[in-house]
């Protein structure tokens, strides 16, 4: 709100073409110069470039490319095994969970998840009622 009620400063555009004509000059002055500072990478990224296209050509020569390669599709009855679903209880979340109220349908195979809320009061033996 603050911002909003305070005027707002004078612009100097004479200073502001300054800064910006300065900044074109730097810019100009080290494009000029980076040729003789870092164009030894030029030279560097060219012979890179032609190295590693030499070496793609000779990849693709040795190896054909097997990691391209499609699987056969594997048969349906093979490895997945899927029951018969039990009909849905008549419920007012019928949609809701009803797989897992049965052991055989859980979710957890292995093991059913024991922990709960625990109180680190209790855990130390500090009295719960302060």
């Amino acid at each position: 709100m603050a911002d909003s009620q305070r005027a707002a400063k004078p612009v100097n555009f004479v200073h502001q073409d300054e800064i910006w004509r300065a900044h074109l000059k730097a810019e100009k002055d080290s494009a000029k110069v980076w040729p003789n500072k870092w164009g030894f990478l030029t030279e560097a990224y060219k012979e890179y470039k032609r190295e590693s296209v030499k070496l793609k050509e000779a990849i693709r020569e040795t190896h054909p490319h097997h990691h391209l390669a499609t699987r056969p599709p594997t048969p349906p009855g093979e490895n997945i095994n899927v029951g018969p679903s039990p009909p849905v209880p008549q419920t007012s979340q019928a949609l809701i969970g009803w797989r897992s109220g049965q052991s055989h349908l859980q979710l957890e195979k292995y093991a059913t998840v024991r922990y709960g809320r625990r109180s680190f009061l209790k855990e130390v033996d500090w009295p719960l009622g302060l």
